[in-house]
């Protein structure tokens, strides 16, 4: 069960780091190629929402474990042109059929899932077989001084900041899972360049 401060104060921490502005460009970047029929990993508090393409969506799934909208997704729920449906679900087990999707993204996600092979393999079921994959993440930086620091901290990170990894490896989890990445951008953001190495791309089943 969630403590109270994962319930109540740790959402708007992150709502608040993930609204940064190089955060918001690298969503701007990936979300309005969304189309069709689309999953969200981790919706959370919405954050998302305002960069979908409205006139290129049939409909929403929204995956997140918690068991209701969250008050800043509601409130950025409210004039989307498109249906939107919660799935209060863990991103390891989606029960929906084989090849349900056009796209899935997933922002900012990958680093507090459990098992991200799990759901990865599981993104790739419930993809359409020309499907896309929408992604920006942070993780493992290239250079060795930053992989220390990662590997330091993140220990301590995990325990306030709601599981997050510092140190996966985005790419490699991407192709070991069955992805080929049609793009794929990396470079620091600003800010402490442990949190802030980001891979930003469009995969598609291999």
């Amino acid at each position: 069960m969630a403590s109270w401060y994962e319930r109540h104060v740790l959402p708007y921490l992150i709502d608040c780091a993930c609204g940064l502005p190089a955060v918001e460009r690298q969503r701007a970047a990936v979300v309005p190629l969304a189309q069709g029929r689309v999953l969200e990993i981790g919706v959370g508090t919405g954050r998302n929402l305002p960069h979908y393409n409205g006139a290129a969506i049939e409909q929403l799934d929204a995956l997140d474990p918690s068991l209701q909208w969250h008050p800043l997704a509601r409130k950025r729920t409210a004039s989307l042109p498109f249906p939107i449906e919660l799935m209060p679900l863990s991103a390891e087990r989606i029960p929906v059929e084989d090849h349900s999707f056009d796209c899935i993204v997933c922002t900012y996600t990958l680093c507090t899932i459990p098992h991200p092979q799990q759901a990865l393999s599981e993104f790739r079921r419930v993809l359409k077989p020309e499907g896309r994959l929408l992604f920006s993440e942070h993780g493992l930086a290239p250079d060795a001084d930053v992989q220390r620091w990662q590997r330091r901290i993140e220990p301590v990170w995990k325990h306030f900041a709601g599981g997050c990894h510092l140190t996966r490896d985005v790419p490699s989890l991407l192709t070991e899972a069955g992805f080929h990445c049609d793009s794929l951008d990396q470079r620091y953001l600003r800010g402490p360049r442990p949190m802030t190495y980001n891979y930003r791309g469009v995969a598609r089943c291999a």
